[in-house]
């Protein structure tokens, strides 16, 4: 199993971002896919999950902000973020949960410019 994060950047507040996860190994749908994120100074925080049985979940801090999806045809998990604050700036994660493993990805920073 591979996870590819992508899309992070420098963005100003009040602005957007998507990052993408492309999976590999095995389906989006069938696994408990996340994203994370790890603020400067904090530990690693989950953001949003989406799975078949529980559906979509957010932190508190980013409900009405953040909406993850998945697009099985291109085998990627998104993460679509607006509103953006520097309380969001942070490395983000993408994250798998298969048959009782968890999957990590590589970081992908992104930075809230106030």
């Amino acid at each position: 199993v591979q996870l590819q994060a992508s899309g992070g950047g420098l963005v100003q507040a009040g602005g957007s971002l998507r990052l993408s996860c492309a999976v590999s190994g095995i389906t989006a749908s069938s696994a408990f896919m996340a994203w994370y994120r790890q603020r400067p100074g904090n530990e690693r925080e989950l953001v949003a999950s989406i799975g078949n049985v529980r559906g979509t979940r957010y932190a508190d801090s980013v409900k009405g902000r953040f909406t993850i999806s998945v697009d099985n045809a291109k085998k990627t998990v998104y993460l679509e973020m607006n509103s953006l604050k520097p309380d969001d700036t942070a490395v983000y994660f993408c994250n798998a949960y298969f048959r009782g493993r968890g999957y990590w990805g590589q970081g992908t920073l992104v930075t809230v410019s106030s």
